[in-house]
């Protein structure tokens, strides 16, 4: 290891402190953790109340799945912000950085989180960490291990811990109080020291991200504003390459004003030295530690002292980091930031209102908590792209494209249209420099692609949807088709982190297990066949909207390669029923064969599918049973070759009954609902709300795994308000919402859908029975040819829908021909759009 110590010196004169009595969290108080009731008797909302008269914020309880493999990120950020602040711990599931296992301790306050990810802990980088007592400056505890502490603890055992939309605190039993809150590119702490602190102190630690993976990383402390500039490079999350980010700390008496700190420094590991004021190290491996110790002078006018810390983020540079600080929160004023957060999320939620009357108050929660979930990632970046220079939008945290395109851009779509207009043209920007679009994307780098070209669906969403006010919204349809072109045309040097087997999936028309060649690992073969070909059903769709008739006729034909997988001969182990399924297959035309079971509870082997270069069975965290299942854009195909409309209800309800719906993982999610297409809704909405009784709750450990970067709580948002999204169609499946109304406000329309559940009855604890299936439909009055999808023109219109429920669970689509939601094979996307 080689270091290079710069040490500067300068006196600062010390002086004297005070103390103040013990603070419970009060400002904010805690969100209530409803424990999910177990009988059919809900407790319910009293009145006709739409839930903004009641502040849709002031429902989102954001400690919901932060333990048991949640991966929630409870901390304060505002929607899509770049900064996301929160306390860090050092449980072996902090991929947020935060668990509400009170049993882990505290390890700092970063800046930079991602949520509900899986692999390796994602950023936290630049932990601040208040220090109330050392016997001196050189003897303070500035290594993360040993500095590193314990939270209070409540009456019933969970850490004093609040949070809500903009906000989160903690209690530490160091006596310290720690509030947190943040504009789009800085967070703004507030720590307030015990009676005991006579020297309050702040760590700044630049090096321990949450990989513990520093390389190349500099400090500086400016000796008159005390200010700490600093930064690193770091490795990425779930992928190869390596990222440098930086920052900027200045600080500020809460109450009371200091000229500067009364003792800086800067450290190594566990040894501040003091009056040093840069250091920067250069070595190979992660192992050391360093950062910034500054000591305060206490408040003179108040029995505590309070200190604030702002801290700049930037993905360019130290200086820019201050700027971003300095223009955002310019004079440190905590209260206000916190309000203006809280009225952001506000606008945004209540764009989606519900009518609580007679609704258990934890499904009002449990929607408003998951809504809000949807709009942590992606993360604008917008101008801190270090990669080139453009005018263009800039996202990042797309972690990863796989995990939300058939549920987060979809719910986006409802409301939030003009934010996903500047996520595409991010997208698009992208393509243009790196010659494809992004797929898993983190921290301005690159990361391992999970399935298919899953940016083709998000693009093609957002144009089927908006074709019509593209241009307003500055997204030019030509670019994106040329963007769309490069993933189904292009060969990528690398498909494991962008693109596509182009040559390949072009020459077969499917993936073979045999064909290595260079650029990419041959894993994930037919997974990729069908997600490549629901991309290209993406492409086609677009294509029809741009009259560009031989590309239509090119992609719908690529979009039906799903069935050069299918092979009708393989039978599930056990049960002779359950005929035909997708299987990985030879260039030459063999079929090569993976268990149906395989990595499912059921296999035997206990198998499993997650990212691995020498993984060859073909499929990508899923199993050949759900894979089977995964033709959205032919579903009335899929149902001829399993053998008609009975066969594939006993597939569906052996999916079900045998364990094989995994309701942790993207890959089940449309399963529950597909008995609409055997003309079964009932069933669909049954399964639906099973799901949501079973494995979804407002708890700590209320999530049935990661939230996947909004992933499962944009799925649980649709169930809750009785839908269903066909990504890059302009059809919604069709369900009973869990309120008697539902509200969707679309800016770039300026309408206003209403969905009315009429003879609404509440909803079974259970999720079975009840009257809550579909009998009709009618739009602004008029009957509707279906009971089993609604149009995207309800939501362009502003149209009120009202459903009338029935306890009959034998009800079907209806009677025309295009009661069944549409499929490729039945002409359901041949015509205009």
């Amino acid at each position: 290891m080689a270091c290079w110590l710069v040490l500067l010196s300068a006196l600062f004169l010390l002086a004297g402190s005070s103390a103040h009595p013990r603070m419970r969290l009060a400002t904010h108080s805690r969100p209530k953790l409803i424990v999910r009731s177990q009988t059919d008797t809900a407790t319910t909302s009293p009145g006709n109340t739409t839930i903004t008269d009641l502040d849709p914020a002031s429902y989102v309880n954001v400690f919901i799945g932060t333990t048991n493999g949640g991966h929630v990120f409870p901390g304060a950020t505002l929607p899509h912000g770049m900064v996301k602040v929160g306390l860090d711990t050092d449980s072996p599931g902090n991929q947020a950085g935060y668990d509400a296992n009170i049993t882990f301790n505290v390890t700092g306050f970063s800046q930079l989180h991602d949520s509900g990810t899986g692999g390796g802990t994602s950023l936290s980088n630049f932990r601040l960490w208040p220090l109330p007592e050392c016997e001196s400056f050189s003897s303070c505890n500035t290594s993360m291990s040993v500095r590193k502490t314990l939270r209070e603890a409540l009456p019933d055992g969970s850490p004093d811990d609040a949070g809500s939309p903009g906000y989160f605190a903690t209690n530490l039993s160091t006596g310290v109080q720690v509030e947190l809150t943040a504009s789009r590119r800085t967070a703004l702490h507030r720590y307030t020291f015990p009676p005991s602190s006579r020297e309050p102190r702040i760590v700044v630690d630049i090096t321990n991200d949450g990989l513990i993976s520093n390389t190349e990383p500099a400090v500086n402390v400016n000796t008159t504003t005390g200010r700490v500039t600093g930064g690193a490079r770091f490795a990425s999350s779930f992928g190869p390459k390596r990222y440098s980010v930086y920052t900027c700390v200045d600080f500020k008496g809460d109450g009371y004003d200091f000229e500067a700190p009364t003792e800086y420094g800067v450290w190594l590991e566990n040894a501040p030295v003091q009056n040093s004021t840069q250091l920067i190290q250069l070595y190979s491996g992660f192992l050391s530690e360093m950062g910034a110790l500054l000591t305060f002078p206490p408040s003179s006018n108040s029995i505590h002292t309070t200190i604030l810390a702002r801290v700049g983020v930037s993905f360019i540079s130290s200086d820019q980091a201050c700027a971003n600080a300095e223009s955002e929160i310019p004079d440190f004023d905590f209260d206000e930031t916190v309000a203006t957060a809280r009225e952001t999320w506000n606008e945004l939620l209540s764009r989606i209102q519900v009518d609580t009357q007679g609704v258990d108050n934890e499904i009002t929660e449990l929607f408003y908590s998951s809504l809000y979930r949807t709009h942590i990632s992606p993360a604008d970046y917008t101008g801190e792209n270090p990669n080139w220079s453009s005018t263009e939008p800039y996202y990042d945290s797309f972690y990863c494209n796989w995990d939300t395109y058939r549920t987060l851009y979809p719910l986006m779509s409802l409301h939030d249209p003009e934010v996903f207009a500047r996520i595409v043209r991010g997208m698009i920007n992208i393509q243009q420099h790196e010659g494809w679009l992004p797929e898993c994307r983190g921290a301005t780098v690159q990361q391992y692609i999970q399935g298919g070209s899953n940016g083709d669906p998000i693009l093609g969403e957002f144009f089927v949807k908006f074709y019509e006010h593209a241009s307003a919204l500055n997204v030019s349809a030509d670019d994106l088709y040329t963007a769309l072109l490069a993933d189904a045309e292009e060969q990528s040097p690398n498909w494991n982190l962008q693109g596509r087997q182009t040559t390949v999936w072009k020459e077969y028309n499917f993936i073979p297990s045999d064909i290595y060649g260079s650029g990419g690992t041959a894993t994930k073969q037919v997974s990729r066949t069908l997600e490549y070909s629901f991309g290209d059903f993406s492409i086609s769709q677009v294509a029809k909207i741009l009259n560009k008739t031989d590309d239509v006729v090119k992609y719908q034909a690529r979009a039906g390669n799903f069935v050069n997988v299918w092979n009708d001969m393989v039978i599930l182990p056990g049960n002779s029923s359950i005929k035909g399924m997708m299987q990985p297959r030879f260039a030459d035309g063999q079929w090569n064969y993976t268990d149906p079971r395989h990595c499912s509870v059921n296999d035997p082997l206990k198998s499993t599918c997650y990212l691995d270069a020498t993984n060859r069975d073909g499929f990508y965290e899923s199993f050949p049973m759900v894979y089977s299942q995964y033709v959205p854009q032919d579903t009335a195909k899929l149902i001829l070759l399993q053998g008609g409309n009975e066969s594939f209800i006993h597939r569906l309800n052996l999916i079900f009954d045998q364990n094989y719906f995994d309701v942790t993982d993207e890959p089940s999610q449309q399963i529950p609902f597909m008995y609409h297409y055997a003309n079964r809704p009932g069933l669909s909405i049954q399964r639906s709300r099973m799901v949501i009784s079973e494995s979804y709750n407002t708890t700590v450990s209320g999530l049935p795994g990661n939230d996947d970067s909004g992933a499962m709580a944009s799925y649980a948002v649709f169930y809750l308000v009785g839908m269903y999204p066909l990504p890059a169609t302009r059809q919604f499946l069709l369900a009973s919402p869990y309120f008697p109304k539902v509200t969707f406000y679309n800016p770039v329309f300026n309408t206003t859908t209403t969905i009315i559940a009429k003879n609404f009855r509440g909803n079974p604890q259970s999720g079975i029975g009840g009257t809550v299936f579909v009998k009709s439909v009618t739009i602004d009055g008029q009957p509707w040819h279906s009971n089993c999808y609604l149009d995207w023109d309800v939501f362009v219109n502003g149209s009120t829908v009202e459903l009338e429920l029935t306890s009959d669970i034998n009800t079907t689509c209806g009677e025309g021909s295009d009661a069944l939601p549409p499929s490729l094979s039945t002409g359901g996307y041949s015509g205009s759009i």
